[in-house]
C-alpha cells in the first residue's frame, strides 16, 4: 500500500509517520531532522532537555529554556525543509514556560500528554504553531477537544491516540496495564475516529487522528490506517538508529532485550509507565529503591524525594548516557534486533521495495 501525506493544519508531511517524542535526550534535534527529512514528522522531547548543560543542577529551567531553543535551531539547520515538533507532559511544574519558549523560536507544532494539555491553545495563541493533544480513549478527547472548542475558541490541529503498548508514561491505569485489560489501541482508534468525524461534520473542520502505540512496521501502519487513522506515531522503531540522540548503551538494551523484558512499572510522577526490566528497575522495584541525592523541583507537586523510590529525572539522564538507569520503551521492544538508520528504516515503514 501506498501511504499517503499528512496534513496537519496545512503542515504537509510526505508520510503520514510522525516520531514520537522520547525523553530525556532520546529524540532530540539529530533524529528529529532525520526523519524529517525523509518525509516524516520529526519531534524533539522537551523533557529535562538541557540535562548536559553544565548549569542544569543549579538552575534546571534556564538551561532547559535555552536547550529547547538550540535543539530546534540544530534541527532547522540539519533540516531547513523539513516538519520539527516538541513534545512536552503537562504535568510539568514548567510546562507554559516551556511551551511559550518553544513557540518563540517558532516550533511547528506541539504534541502534548501525560495528563491532559487543556492549558495549551492559551500558550500558542496568535502564532502558528499546530497542536495535538495525546488522549487515550474517546472520552478524554471528547473532554479535549470540547474544552478547547469552548474555552478558547481553538480546534487541534490533529489527535494522537495513545495505546496501552506505547513506551514510556502511559495514560491506563496501573492494574489494568498489568492484568491485560486495558481498551486495545484498536477499539480506542475507531471511537475516536468515529467522536471525532460527528465533531468534523458539527464544527465544518478536519482533524486528523494519529494512531500511537505498539505501531511498528509497514504492515502495522496499514492496519491503523484501514481503521481510520490519518496517520501514526511511532517511538521504539526509531531508537535502534544511528541517528537516534541516545547514547549506544541506552540502544543496546533494546537490541538486548528478550520478550518479557518490557515492565510496567508505577513512575514517581503516579503515572504507570512502561520500561526495560534492568538491573535499574530491579534495584528501584524490587530491592528498596534508590536514594535521592539531588531534587531537581521538576515535579514537586507529584514527586516527593522523601518518599520517591528514586528520582526519576536522574534515572532517565543516566539511561540516556548509557550509564544503565530507567530504560523506557514500548511493548514490542523484543522485536528490535538490529541498529540501522532513519532512511533505511523510513523506506521500510512506507512499504517500498528493498
Amino acid at each position: 500500500m501506498k501511504l499517503p501525506e499528512l496534513n496537519l493544519g496545512g503542515l504537509r508531511a510526505r508520510l503520514p509517520i510522525i516520531q514520537g517524542g522520547m525523553g530525556i535526550g532520546i529524540s532530540l534535534s539529530r533524529l528529529a531532522s532525520a526523519v524529517a527529512n525523509e518525509g516524516g514528522i520529526g519531534i524533539i522531547s522537551g523533557v529535562q532537555i538541557g540535562f548536559r548543560d553544565p548549569a542544569f543542577r543549579k538552575d534546571p529551567v534556564k538551561a532547559n529554556c535555552k536547550a529547547i531553543g538550540e535543539e530546534i535551531a540544530k534541527a532547522r539547520k540539519l533540516s531547513p525543509s523539513g516538519i520539527i515538533g516538541m513534545n512536552f507532559m503537562s504535568i510539568d511544574s514548567h510546562y507554559a514556560e516551556y511551551v511559550r519558549e518553544a513557540v518563540r523560536h517558532g516550533i511547528d507544532l506541539i504534541i502534548s500528554g501525560a495528563g491532559l494539555p487543556l492549558a495549551l491553545p492559551k500558550l500558542v495563541k496568535g502564532t502558528k504553531t499546530r497542536i495535538l493533544p495525546i488522549v487515550s480513549s474517546a472520552r478524554a478527547c471528547r473532554l479535549v477537544l470540547t474544552s478547547w472548542l469552548k474555552k478558547d475558541s481553538r480546534i487541534p490541529d490533529g489527535v494522537v491516540v495513545e495505546g496501552p503498548k506505547a513506551g514510556g508514561h502511559l495514560g491506563f491505569k496501573l492494574d489494568a496495564l498489568r492484568d491485560g485489560t486495558c481498551q486495545r489501541l484498536e477499539d480506542a482508534l475507531q471511537e475516536v475516529v468515529a467522536y471525532v468525524r460527528k465533531f468534523e461534520a458539527e464544527q465544518k473542520v478536519k482533524i486528523p487522528v494519529i494512531a500511537a502505540g505498539g505501531v511498528l512496521n509497514h504492515d502495522d501502519i496499514v492496519k491503523m490506517l484501514e481503521l481510520g487513522a490519518d496517520g501514526v506515531q511511532m517511538g521504539t522503531a526509531f531508537v535502534a538508529t544511528e541517528e537516534c540522540d541516545a547514547a549506544d548503551g541506552f540502544k543496546q538494551a533494546y537490541i538486548d532485550a528478550k520478550p518479557g523484558d518490557a515492565r510496567i512499572i508505577l513512575s514517581p510522577t503516579g503515572f504507570a509507565a512502561r520500561a526495560v526490566n534492568t538491573d535499574f528497575a530491579r534495584q528501584a522495584y524490587d530491592k528498596g529503591g534508590i536514594p535521592v541525592a539531588h531534587c531537581f523541583g521538576c515535579m514537586p507537586a507529584l514527586c516527593h524525594p522523601d518518599k520517591t523510590p528514586y528520582c526519576l529525572s536522574n534515572a532517565l539522564f543516566q539511561a540516556a548516557n548509557g550509564q544503565g538507569g530507567l530504560v523506557f520503551c514500548g511493548a514490542r521492544v523484543d522485536e528490535i534486533h538490529e541498529v540501522t538508520t532513519v532512511p533505511k528504516l523510513m523506506h521500510k515503514l512506507a512499504g517500498l521495495p528493498a
